[in-house]
């Protein structure tokens, strides 16, 4: 199993880092699905912040089109073969405030339904015997297909609310086979360095071609 991989940015733009594996392991609060070292990444104005609260976010869910990410590009944060694309999960509502608790209390469902139910959109790329994922893609909005050879940088499709996702934002791991179900995680790291939960990161346009 490869020891790590260094990725770039699969975005550029201010996006706020939760559930990093700077701050815990498993950083999901579980293994399933070889998600020990994943990390997740929300879309965020230039105020460092998503969507605004209202009275109405805390009572009902909210359109995934109020918040400033929703249909940002994602990028390819590493050359390679793009093994598996699904785009057929619909985009639904985003879930903060009471609604949160609710979608909480149906996670064991959507686990039991297995990894499309909590990754819903997403693009497989293998680099050097590791398969990268990104997730939570948005519905019809993915540019590539099995077996294209992408670069860094080259757009994989556009941020989403599919899946297992409260708001709009892309979800990144890597493991040792395209067999999630029974892969093993793989640590990523960005350009050379792991962020942490809470910090906002501003990333430029990707070096294409490298890595």
């Amino acid at each position: 199993m490869a020891a790590s991989i260094d990725l770039d940015y699969p975005f550029t733009g201010r996006w706020l880092v939760q559930n990093s594996p700077a701050n815990r392991v498993p950083s999901h609060g579980t293994t399933l699905f070889a998600t020990s070292y994943a990390i997740d990444f929300v879309p965020v104005g230039g105020t460092g912040r998503t969507a605004p609260i209202t009275f109405g976010s805390l009572v009902r869910p909210e359109p995934p089109e109020r918040f400033p990410g929703f249909g940002r590009p994602i990028l390819a944060p590493v050359a390679g073969v793009v093994l598996a694309v699904h785009d057929t999960e619909p985009d639904h509502p985003a879930y903060r405030g009471l609604p949160s608790i609710g979608y909480a209390l149906s996670q064991r469902r959507r686990a039991a339904a297995g990894w499309v139910a909590l990754a819903g959109n997403h693009v497989l790329i293998e680099h050097a015997d590791v398969v990268v994922a990104l997730c939570h893609l948005r519905h019809g909005g993915v540019e590539v297909r099995p077996g294209q050879r992408v670069h860094v940088g080259d757009v994989l499709g556009r941020c989403g609310n599919s899946g297992n996702s409260t708001e709009p934002h892309v979800h990144v791991q890597a493991i040792d086979n395209r067999d999630v179900e029974h892969a093993n995680a793989v640590p990523v790291t960005f350009r050379g360095s792991l962020p942490r939960d809470g910090e906002v990161i501003t990333a430029q346009e990707p070096h294409r071609n490298s890595r």
